[in-house]
């Protein structure tokens, strides 16, 4: 039987065990689902009428409209948040004393307080009179960058401290070491965690709707409760279309994580050998060398005049 870091592997009895665990709870979650649909279905939920109001071009601009909206928002505040990350990261990391502290009792802070609160305060105004649109942003902005900040801070704090000291030794300065050494692995190995953050400011768009922004969800909850069809709202139409909207961004994020780790690790794998490893490979080919150790003087032949 073999065994990994964090646990055992399973053994035969384990393995058929967790097999019919997986069936039990697929099945149950099939049920679960099934029964979900037949309420839906004796409730008339599935009439075609109540469907074809997504066949209208003025419903499907407003979704293509709110779709924008929400992904100009996204970009905004995932590239904005990252950046403060970065920022934020660089704080903690400090030698200043002061500089910590204030990073830390930001970050603290920040992460504490509600994101709709943040948002709100934002809108309100109180940094000035600014769209909805940018509170959305800065909102965002100021939550994910302190999170994403700890998340870099980890990673930087997992790098083997050898190589820092190796880089030191080498004479490079602080800011070298940070950027050639410590962020390129710190962002390599917690790009799965920096992902899932972005892919929870994507989600957190969705709070647009409490200060009026036109995304998806404000868009979703215009549609349903104004587009009656023969006296009912079509509350869980709009639900499932905006739902899948927001399952498929989320996955297409998720897959374009995949496509870059793959992508880094075809790039770690494909290293050339440096230019004089070359020459000397051209010059002495494996099997053969033209080049003679030096005599040993403790072992070697003794030459007699």
């Amino acid at each position: 039987m073999s065994a990994s870091v964090l646990f055992d592997a399973p053994g035969p009895k384990a393995r058929a065990r967790n097999v019919i665990y997986s069936v039990i709870g697929s099945v149950a979650l099939l049920g679960l689902l099934g029964w979900a649909v037949y309420r839906l279905y004796n409730r008339g939920q599935f009439a075609g009428e109540l469907w074809d109001i997504f066949n209208y071009a003025g419903i499907r601009e407003n979704i293509l409209d709110a779709l924008l909206s929400t992904l100009k928002v996204f970009a905004l505040a995932g590239v904005l948040s990252l950046v403060f990350a970065v920022i934020l990261c660089v704080a903690r990391l400090s030698d200043h004393k002061p500089i910590r502290w204030v990073a830390l009792v930001f970050i603290d802070l920040f992460r504490s307080i509600p994101l709709l609160i943040t948002i709100f305060a934002l809108w309100v105004g109180i940094l000035g009179d600014i769209s909805s649109m940018w509170a959305l942003v800065l909102g965002l902005t100021i939550y994910n960058g302190c999170v994403q900040a700890e998340v870099l801070r980890a990673g930087v704090n997992a790098v083997p401290k050898g190589q820092v000291e190796a880089a030191y030794a080498l004479g490079l300065r602080k800011t070298q070491v940070t950027l050639s050494i410590l962020f390129p692995q710190a962002v390599r190995s917690m790009l799965p965690t920096i992902i899932s953050q972005l892919v929870v400011t994507l989600k957190d768009t969705s709070l647009g709707f409490m200060i009026l922004y036109p995304e998806l969800l404000y868009s979703a909850r215009l549609i349903a409760n104004n587009t009656p069809v023969g006296g009912v709202y079509p509350t869980v139409q709009t639900v499932i279309v905006f739902g899948a909207i927001y399952i498929a961004l989320c996955l297409a994020l998720a897959w374009l994580a995949k496509f870059i780790e793959r992508r880094g690790r075809r790039s770690k794998a494909g290293i050339t050998p440096a230019a004089g490893a070359k020459e000397l490979q051209e010059v002495a080919p494996s099997g053969s060398s033209d080049l003679e150790p030096a005599p040993n003087p403790g072992t070697g032949d003794v030459h007699k005049d």
